[in-house]
């Protein structure tokens, strides 16, 4: 492990994510060193950046989340440092971040999404209710972890939610509910991990059911039969591909009744929690917390 040099694994920030995200730092920090790794916890909201060159790391696991870590600004200065880092670099990292603009390539390139519209003050909130039908799932673009998310299952209700969102951010979603499931696959180095099925007790998948609750139950397998499974991971790498990840991330996509896929979102530092996902998928392909954990920062891009 010694070819990996002094690691910092980067965790907290400042962002509304702080807490998770220092939840999947120690955990990716244990693991890293459990294996060997000269791993050493850093929080940007406590040290400046400038630490990491001044103290000889060579590269940065990544497990920042939410603005900041995940949105191209750190990917960014550590490339101007020459620091390699895990993750998806500069442009994937802010297109991800934003989810209109992810919506719009997966569009463009003809990968099935959901109907949404932009909301703003002005919108005719009446008439999109009735152009995407109730329920209607509201939410801030660039936050991640469900913060800001409302499910509008009454008329009327729109406007609320749309003031709620905003409070988080300036582009607010209205999506259309896609209501045959919630699904997610990890993609690492290029290869689709099996998906896996979410099953809420809540409402809807929300911040609680990520990341405290414990009746979330979570399938995987996720019960897919065989040739929907292998569509899923495809489009899943597919959809990886169009917005130029590279190393990690989690695809989140919907099916409908009759078996139809959607590509929900892209997460470029998803979650290492012990209620998280990816390590989940992991365990099913063979590969344990740690052994994920160093295969991740193997993939960390240099030059």
């Amino acid at each position: 492990m010694q070819q990996f040099g002094k690691v910092a694994v980067m965790m907290g920030g400042s962002s509304s994510e702080r807490e998770v995200s220092l939840m999947s730092g120690a955990g990716v920090l244990a693991a890293l060193q459990s294996s060997g790794v000269d791993a050493h916890a850093f929080d940007p909201a406590e040290r400046q950046l400038s630490a990491l060159k001044d103290e000889g790391f060579a590269r940065v696991f990544n497990i920042l989340h939410g603005p900041f870590g995940e949105d191209g600004t750190l990917q960014g200065a550590l490339e101007a440092m020459g620091i390699p880092y895990t993750g998806c670099g500069v442009m994937a990292s802010a297109i991800c971040m934003d989810k209109w603009r992810t919506k719009l390539l997966w569009k463009g390139a003809d990968l099935p999404i959901p109907a949404f519209e932009l909301l703003s003050a002005d919108s005719d909130f009446d008439a999109i209710e009735a152009k995407l039908g109730l329920p209607i799932f509201v939410k801030p673009a660039t936050e991640g972890s469900s913060i800001g998310i409302t499910k509008v299952k009454e008329a009327g209700g729109l406007k609320a939610a749309f003031e709620e969102a905003s409070r988080f951010d300036d582009i607010v979603l209205a999506e259309q509910f896609v209501g045959g499931g919630e699904y997610t696959c990890a993609v690492i180095g290029g290869e689709a991990y099996p998906t896996i099925k979410i099953e809420p007790a809540t409402e809807y998948y929300d911040y609680d059911a990520k990341y405290f609750r414990d009746d979330t139950v979570y399938r995987c397998p996720s019960g897919l039969d065989e040739e929907t499974e292998a569509r899923a991971r495809a489009l899943a790498v597919q959809a990886f591909r169009v917005l130029g990840c590279r190393g990690w991330a989690r695809i989140d996509f919907l099916m409908d009744e009759a078996g139809g896929i959607y590509l929900l979102e892209a997460n470029t530092n998803p979650g290492m929690t012990s209620h998280s996902l990816v390590p989940m998928a992991a365990r099913v392909q063979g590969l344990s917390y740690e052994d994920l954990c160093v295969k991740i920062l193997e993939s960390v891009h240099v030059g």
